[in-house]
């Protein structure tokens, strides 16, 4: 069990090192950084089978007894996201391998993906909140050199923006950590369930609680904290924006869950009325956003701080279905939000742009491009048989059972801009025809290997927005228990802290 825990930080930092060995060599750079995804993926399935049979497993690094050492621990809402990591990092790796060029590989590509794959690992992972500001730091520092990678002037823009913002977020995280330390004497979040129970100045408890909002909430892109995401996503190189627009905002919201499920549940009628409040300006900032841009990857970048709304929506419930809700929904919005990312790089390498306005006639010149974006961006809009659907319908269940019927409102009323959103796309690049002449090599460029190798993890992706409608009973039990262990978080608490610790 040790090595289970253990294994998702040390190989990402054992391939980052051997990639780094390799500079020279991209093809093995490549090749080492698929296998290490791979074995992600085969560990994150395996943690969540054994998560499923054992409840909550943990471990105290150099058996150092917890409060006091390095615990890592995996409950069902952990060994999900491991999971769900795996797959996207996986797929982006592909995806990497046929598009990456030699100049960027050799300036620390490879390298610095698997840093921040360590990164979001030991995030979702970690049971103390000292070290998950360690691991939020091992992700900024390396998504900002792959953002600012390459240099053009448009990339280090964003890559400024995105760090200035993200510094501010990491001195407020730091704050509330020296803060809760100083209440409660531990940074052990099993602990630190037990002891902020017990503090008297309640008012204190919140205002730190707050902190913690807004710090994870700049991680997160929600309203009104999300400049950074649209200003720099679209401009680093396609791999990198999937690989970003799968696991950066989605460790964001899982820090928002994980702390307020865990730490701040016995304060949330405040909080509660405020993650809504936040929830639903979130959603439709988002969604207008997106209505307004004319380019392919500013379209989804905004759809991702819409998407956050929804899994705030479900955290802001309080109750195991709204937990459940909102962690199904994230795993939909990974596979969908990821797919169309990529289903964008594919438009790009067919007809040489993103601009809407210079895309077109995709229909016919690849039909099976077209039904890739179709299942992926059906799924956002939350049509059946789609994943989207039966997230947004957990969600809706959960805000009835909740009694909060405008926030339901608004969720639905949004996918239905997300839908106007989408069919946008379909008109503009994929219906109309082409505005220009067709290129020559738009045949080769369709049917070369690279064109090939690129559309497999768009392919996974739609394959995976299926099945999880498809299968959306069996698929929502797994949130269904770790909704019910956020809910409660006894058996957490004891895995970490002993029998004795309640």
């Amino acid at each position: 069990m040790d090595t289970l825990l253990v294994l998702p930080l040390l190989l990402p930092l054992l391939i980052a090192a051997l990639t780094m060995g390799l500079r020279r060599w991209t093809f093995w750079q490549a090749m080492l950084t698929l296998g290490n995804t791979a074995a992600l993926l085969a560990i994150g399935i395996v943690l969540v089978v054994v998560v499923w049979r054992e409840e909550v497993v943990a471990t105290q690094v150099a058996d150092w007894p917890a409060p006091f050492g390095i615990t890592l621990v995996a409950d069902m809402f952990s060994a999900l996201m491991v999971l769900l990591a795996g797959i996207v990092a996986f797929c982006a790796a592909i995806y990497s391998a046929a598009t990456i060029r030699l100049r960027r590989a050799a300036f620390g590509y490879y390298p610095l993906f698997n840093i921040l794959l360590m990164g979001v690992m030991g995030a979702f992972l970690t049971g103390d909140l000292f070290n998950l500001f360690v691991w939020f730091e091992v992700m900024l520092i390396s998504s900002f050199v792959l953002l600012g990678l390459g240099g053009t002037r448009g990339q280090m823009e964003g890559a400024i923006k995105y760090v200035s913002i993200n510094l501010v977020s990491s001195v407020l995280f730091l704050t509330g950590v020296g803060l809760i330390y100083g209440i409660a004497g531990t940074l052990n979040m099993a602990d630190l369930s037990l002891r902020l129970a017990e503090v008297e100045e309640t008012g204190l408890v919140v205002t730190v609680s707050m902190l913690f909002l807004v710090a994870f909430g700049v991680k997160a892109a929600v309203f009104p904290l999300f400049a950074w995401l649209p200003a720099s996503y679209h401009t680093p190189p396609l791999a990198v924006t999937a690989l970003f627009a799968g696991l950066l905002t989605k460790v964001g919201v899982y820090a928002l869950i994980r702390v307020f499920s865990l730490l701040f549940a016995d304060n949330n009628d405040f909080t509660q009325t405020l993650l809504i409040w936040i929830a639903g300006f979130t959603m439709v900032t988002g969604v207008l956003g997106a209505a307004a841009q004319n380019e392919f990857r500013r379209i989804l970048s905004f759809h991702i701080i819409s998407q956050i709304g929804y899994m705030v929506m479900g955290l802001a419930f309080f109750t195991p279905l709204g937990y459940a809700a909102a962690i199904y929904f994230i795993a939909h919005n990974m596979f969908a939000k990821t797919g169309l990312f990529i289903i964008a790089g594919l438009s790009h390498r067919l007809l040489g742009s993103y601009e809407l306005k210079r895309l077109g006639g995709i229909v016919r010149m690849s039909p099976e491009l077209t039904v890739l974006f179709f299942i992926c961006a059906f799924s956002l809009a939350g049509l059946p048989p789609l994943a989207g659907f039966f997230g947004k319908f957990a969600l809706a269940r959960a805000g009835f059972e909740a009694e909060h019927y405008v926030i339901v409102a608004v969720s639905l009323g949004v996918g239905f801009f997300t839908l106007y959103s989408m069919t946008k796309i379909w008109g503009e690049a994929f219906w109309k025809p082409f505005p220009g002449e067709v290129p020559q090599d738009l045949q080769e460029r369709r049917r070369s290997p690279r064109m090939l190798v690129m559309a497999i993890p768009a392919v996974i992706f739609a394959a995976l927005s299926i099945a999880a409608g498809v299968a959306a009973g069996p698929v929502f039990e797994l949130m269904e228990r770790a909704g019910e262990q956020l809910a409660d978080p006894s058996g957490y608490i004891i895995a970490v802290l002993g029998e004795d610790a309640q």
